[in-house]
């Protein structure tokens, strides 16, 4: 049975889908202005293992995330940069792509992006126009107008009579109240536009995400998800124009991601004490940082610091090297069906608000077993195997071979490794030792470990 933590209600509940056949998930993607940081990161990996859990126990599973391509980060970075907003978008989206499939992330069932979503944004609008929840201020600009909602604040918490005007919202002459915020935008020189009825322009931030999840998921879905700094304002918006346009409950289920922290302060591009998922792969593999990501749970701060990066990179080492050497035999596919009881245990971590840090904890309970049986039971040690990859892979950890998985990451080619062996084995063989060690130091130094046993020389990644 799947328990979800609720931001609306701000407790655990079983999860009832609107529609137990197709599951409706919407997550709010990247503003692609700039490579994708840690905190990115942390959405994308979880909800990828949510979706990836999800799709295991419903028959379907639509995962929508946006890709916000207009906005005023853009806008002036393209100005910065002296180059036109496709080519910055982009270029930028392709990135996060790389980045993507850097961490194993599955790509989302669909991935619309907001310039190609206007008119869903225009029609949303007209209609809140229409029903007097927006408005036209003197300088052409849209605007919601807060206190016609009535519901303004629910998911947040916050009262409106107690929100200090400036304090996540812009203060502006042309509002009618300071809290009150914006749906479209009059064109200014040099800055793309759209045609609307009211004029040239280009969409506010917030109306984009309502506009992209109704049209691809309707008025009434079961899960929209983000980093925990959009509960407020923007998903707080976004609630109001959708329920305020459609007459109708927008959302089930809303889930936020919790903090990255530098050293435990906040990350924040503000302080420059953020890091991008390429600064952080230039050291660690894209699994060692899956691994990291997933090891605290998903509404907790996480610290990001080097020392825990090498944590999770020995970590995953210790699971890689549990399955060294086994049998993989199919016979084995009974024996794991002896330790259903592991996988019982990790599904109900999972069905429990997603627990990945209890889910890893079963892992290594296997791997453990697994040790313990290794000179005992091979075919049991095998079985073991097996089944650890199998609920590794549920996390998106665990993909390599394990001879692949510590040959990774090696600046020399194979072939130049086993030559350098070779030359060390003949070396072995005349009791030339200094040229044995002078081989043996010299790989090591290109982050190549040797392991001699009785059926000769192997090597891994260091």
């Amino acid at each position: 049975m799947l328990k979800i933590y609720n931001t609306l209600t701000n407790q655990k509940e079983v999860f009832k889908p609107i529609n137990p056949n197709n599951v409706g998930v919407y997550v709010c993607g990247m503003t692609v202005y700039d490579y994708c940081h840690m905190g990115h990161a942390r959405v994308l990996v979880m909800f990828d293992v949510i979706t990836r859990h999800m799709r295991r126990n419903f028959p379907e599973v639509k995962y929508v995330r946006n890709i916000t391509d207009i906005d005023d980060k853009i806008i002036n970075r393209a100005i910065e940069n002296q180059e036109d907003i496709y080519s910055l978008t982009n270029r930028f989206i392709d990135a996060m792509h790389e980045d993507e499939s850097a961490l194993n992330i599955l790509q989302p069932d669909v991935e619309p992006r907001a310039t190609e979503s206007i008119d869903q944004m225009l029609k949303m609008i007209e209609s809140l126009i229409a029903k007097g929840i927006a408005y036209q201020a003197e300088n052409g600009d849209i605007y919601y107008s807060v206190r016609d909602f009535k519901n303004y604040g629910e998911l947040s918490g916050k009262n409106l009579d107690k929100l200090e005007a400036g304090a996540r919202v812009d203060v502006e002459s042309n509002k009618r109240d300071p809290l009150d915020f914006v749906l479209w935008k009059m064109t200014k020189p040099n800055e793309p536009e759209w045609s609307s009825p009211w004029g040239e322009g280009r969409p506010g931030w917030h109306i984009e995400c309502s506009a992209m999840s109704t049209h691809h998921l309707g008025n009434h879905f079961d899960i929209h998800g983000g980093g925990m700094d959009l509960a407020f304002p923007h998903h707080e918006n976004e609630i109001a124009q959708s329920e305020g346009a459609n007459d109708c409950s927008f959302v089930n289920t809303w889930m936020h991601v919790g903090f990255v922290n530098i050293n435990d302060e906040k990350m924040s591009k503000s302080l420059k004490n953020f890091f991008t998922i390429r600064d952080v792969m230039k050291q660690y593999s894209g699994e060692t940082l899956r691994y990291f990501l997933i090891s605290s749970h998903y509404r907790s701060p996480l610290n990001f610091s080097d020392d825990n990066l090498k944590s999770a990179d020995s970590a995953l080492k210790r699971l890689y090297t549990a399955t060294r050497d086994l049998p993989t035999s199919e016979v084995a596919m009974d024996e794991i069906a002896k330790h259903s009881e592991y996988e019982k245990r990790f599904n109900a971590a999972l069905d429990d608000d997603f627990n990945t840090p209890i889910a890893l904890s079963i892992l290594f309970e296997i791997a453990k077993h697994i040790n313990t049986e290794r000179n005992k039971n091979q075919a049991q040690a095998g079985a073991l195997s097996k089944l650890l990859r199998k609920l590794g892979n549920y996390l998106g950890i665990l993909q390599h071979s394990t001879e692949d998985y510590f040959k990774q990451g090696v600046s020399i080619s194979d072939a130049e490794i086993e030559q350098k062996i070779n030359k060390r084995n003949e070396a072995r063989a005349t009791k030339d030792f200094s040229i044995s060690d002078q081989i043996r130091d010299e790989l090591l130094a290109l982050g190549v470990v040797l392991e001699d046993n009785e059926n000769g020389t192997t090597w891994r990644r260091k």
